[in-house]
């Protein structure tokens, strides 16, 4: 797992001293940072359909899937625009899941072979328990799910449910390409975003999103409490991503962080630093689904990287923030 994580280290981006305007630095973020992170998610759904078609079954599959869960994770803090529209954010990534609503929608559908898996036109339908990369875990590495019921119908949820994902991915890649992207560059007085500090806002915002929801719910749940810890409630556990979910936001979330202090080289040196040494305690953890936190000396160490992540929160939200000359304001997890 380690080496696997040491691919997905921080990029060091040029750092300079020269202030971009606020138009620029959008401009930068959304060519460099956002369309080729969305190209990446269509482009590996895809992928993951196609081989379902091939072997529902394969280890090769379960490559695919990895790719593409990679890809999402990666733009999952743009909980904006295209991200938000049919709520395609929540119907790829249904998750905390605290009820089981996931397992408990499988299921129902296999006992009964219900029909709504004949294609992804109709599974749109379904209810977002059942849909998107969290769902599909349980079918493949679920003792009970992945075994459940008939194995041709089982193949068919797999295939309608990858085509599904891959049709989203799809529709917010060419959302973004067709006409968001310049609805964050081309700010007016009409439109979504009236000036470049509010376009910049909202990427401030994405990073804060994203390190919030790292902190809190991707390391923070199954934290617990030392009395209490929750091991279970790690996100994708079943099929040992937790600690990788971790690594992938971290690495995309510093890429951003970087872009959005661009003219402050103190600062982009002092979040430079923060996230290596956040990433670096991750990878010296070697503890993919965070078992650890159950043992007081691993739960140390995780407690750690926890405190890190919190260290960068503080970061940009005190030093960042101003710099830019942005309040973070409300964000897509807020009111959850």
């Amino acid at each position: 797992m380690k080496n696997v994580l040491v691919a997905i280290a921080l990029t060091l981006l040029p750092l300079s001293g020269a202030a971009q305007s606020k138009a620029d630095l959008t401009r930068d973020i959304v060519t460099a940072h956002a369309l080729p992170r969305f190209a990446d998610l269509a482009s590996g759904s895809q992928t993951l359909a196609n081989a379902s078609i091939q072997d529902c079954t394969s280890d090769d599959l379960r490559a695919h899937y990895a790719d593409a869960f990679d890809a999402w994770v990666a733009v999952s803090h743009m909980r904006f625009g295209p991200t938000e529209v049919d709520n395609r954010a929540f119907a790829l990534a249904f998750w905390p899941d605290s009820r089981g609503a996931t397992p408990k929608a499988l299921a129902g559908l296999i006992l009964v072979e219900d029909t709504i898996a004949q294609s992804a036109a109709t599974y749109a339908d379904m209810s977002i328990s059942a849909r998107g990369f969290y769902a599909l875990e349980f079918l493949l590495y679920d003792a009970k799910i992945s075994t459940a019921g008939n194995p041709a119908y089982r193949c068919l949820l797999i295939q309608t449910m990858a085509a599904d994902i891959a049709r989203m991915a799809t529709a917010m890649s060419d959302e973004w390409q067709d006409a968001y992207a310049e609805q964050l560059l081309e700010p007016s007085a009409s439109g979504v975003y009236r000036s470049d500090a509010e376009a910049t806002q909202e990427l401030f915002k994405a990073l804060l999103t994203g390190l919030q929801f790292t902190s809190e719910t991707r390391m923070g749940r199954p934290l617990g409490t030392f009395d209490k810890p929750r091991a279970t409630r790690a996100e994708a556990w079943r099929s040992a991503r937790s600690m990788r979910h971790v690594a992938v936001s971290l690495a995309t979330l510093d890429d951003l962080a970087l872009r959005l202090a661009d003219g402050n080289l103190p600062l982009q040196s002092k979040l430079l630093d923060s996230f290596n040494r956040a990433h670096d305690q991750l990878l010296a953890l070697e503890d993919p689904t965070f078992a650890g936190v159950a043992v007081p000396q691993s739960r140390f160490k995780i407690e750690i990287v926890h405190k890190s992540i919190e260290a960068i929160r503080t970061i940009a939200r005190d030093e960042l923030g101003p710099h830019l000359g942005v309040a973070a304001g409300f964000n897509a997890l807020d009111g959850d």
